[in-house]
């Protein structure tokens, strides 16, 4: 019996790569977003609103995936708003896929937030998790929308009969563009305009940030990770964290990454410099880069997303994951994190992104 996965959120890192990877391994793959139409040989769009149950029933009244990806999310003002909101998002679809009776498996892409959880549970209320984080730690007694997501699959799961895996990554590293949380690319645009006008290329995050440990996702891992516990017994019913594989710190690998863009490298001075200030009067400056060189993408918050980067990287406490149930089970995939980093840069630079 053929494979046929649905992605959801097909335009993202996340969605954009797994989808890649599912057509290298010959699955019929469909890719869902409300304006899905990417450039993907072999890719089969599906138009839809999440939020809207009648556009989802009638564009999925005729598909029948075995598999489902869910990689998007929609955020909101407040975590009351992003539970009422990405909680339906994944009811809606679920709903709309039972009456085919097809669905055998149902991956769900959260990430570390369901660790650490919304930004003011750290930031403000003073908690801070222990690390290395690991798949056994209880759920918070917080608000946070990703526990509101598992909660929809599990009851669908249980509905329906189908599996289930849920999969946390750390920051996701990988080309997208118009993506709400995008650090690799929010770098590579923040060097580039450091280099054009002469400014350092200023580490913005907090002390914890800088001298302690972390990791990140290679959207490819990420997307191999998907498939394998879509296909693997032992991984059924089960969650999993997915990073690369090893740990670094941002004061190693700061000067490496300007070093890539040969800008002046300046780490944290004692005072945590959030980037979205620093960006903030940065519009014309890019939009005239863009025109220089002939990019396609003129629009610096297309690229950007700075609000994001600043949460990742001014955390208080170090951030790193365990990935030993992954590896007891049998994924092995391994990503030298300097290298997701120069592999992401050296595309949107032949993509004609950055110059």
């Amino acid at each position: 019996m053929s494979k046929v996965a649905l992605v959801v959120g097909i335009t993202g890192i996340t969605g954009s790569n797994l989808a890649q990877e599912l057509l290298k391994q010959g699955w019929i793959t469909y890719g869902l977003a409300r304006n899905p139409y990417i450039r993907m040989e072999g890719l089969l769009p599906i138009a839809a609103d999440l939020l809207n149950p009648e556009s989802l029933a009638t564009a999925l009244a005729n598909i029948a995936p075995t598999h489902v990806f869910f990689t998007s999310w929609s955020r909101m003002d407040t975590e009351a708003e992003n539970i009422r909101v990405n909680g339906a998002m994944v009811r809606n679809l679920l709903k709309a896929l039972a009456p085919q009776k097809s669905v055998q498996h149902m991956a769900l892409v959260t990430g570390l937030k369901h660790y650490l959880g919304p930004f003011e549970a750290y930031a403000q209320q003073g908690f801070l998790p222990e690390t290395p984080l690991r798949e056994e730690q209880p759920r918070l007694d917080i608000e946070n929308f990703y526990y509101a997501q598992e909660d929809e699959v599990f009851a669908a799961a249980a509905r329906d009969g189908f599996t289930w895996s849920i999969h946390r990554p750390h920051t996701v590293i990988g080309k997208a563009v118009g993506n709400q949380m995008n650090l690799g690319t929010t770098l590579a645009v923040y060097a580039t305009i450091c280099k054009e006008t002469g400014r350092p290329f200023q580490f913005p995050g907090s002390e914890a940030q800088w001298t302690g440990l972390s990791d990140v996702t290679d959207a490819r891992v990420l997307a191999k990770h998907l498939v394998w516990a879509s296909t693997t017994e032992s991984a059924r019913n089960e969650a999993f964290n997915i990073v690369n594989g090893d740990y670094f710190r941002w004061k190693w690998l700061w000067p490496r990454l300007a070093n890539w863009f040969g800008v002046e490298a300046k780490g944290f001075d004692g005072v945590i410099r959030p980037l979205e200030p620093e960006l903030a009067n940065d519009a014309p400056v890019w939009r005239e880069i863009a025109k220089r060189h002939n990019l396609l993408e003129p629009n610096l918050d297309k690229l950007a997303s700075a609000w994001h980067t600043d949460l990742d990287l001014g955390r208080p406490v170090e951030v790193m994951t365990d990935m030993s149930k992954s590896r007891k089970s049998g994924f092995l995939e391994f990503q030298n994190t300097e290298e997701s980093f120069f592999d992401l840069f050296t595309r949107l630079r032949t993509d004609r992104l950055i110059p």
